[in-house]
């Protein structure tokens, strides 16, 4: 594995965390729920845009 792979894969590893830590959080409810769901969803979407741009970054240097 390249040291690219290990980035998409340490990503996605954060990703599926703030997935999960929402997730839980949601169910819980209360103040937490109200205080930091949003900032989960905004993380995880801004993990899976990163996840996506570095595959892209690899295919397009591994098509050279």
């Amino acid at each position: 594995m390249s040291f690219g792979d290990y980035i998409i894969v340490a990503l996605m590893l954060a990703t599926l965390g703030a997935l999960i830590a929402g997730v839980v959080l949601m169910g819980m409810g209360g103040g937490a729920n109200t205080r930091y769901g949003n900032k989960l969803m905004m993380a995880r979407v801004s993990l899976q845009g990163l996840v996506i741009f570095m595959l892209a970054l690899m295919f397009f240097l591994g098509s050279r």
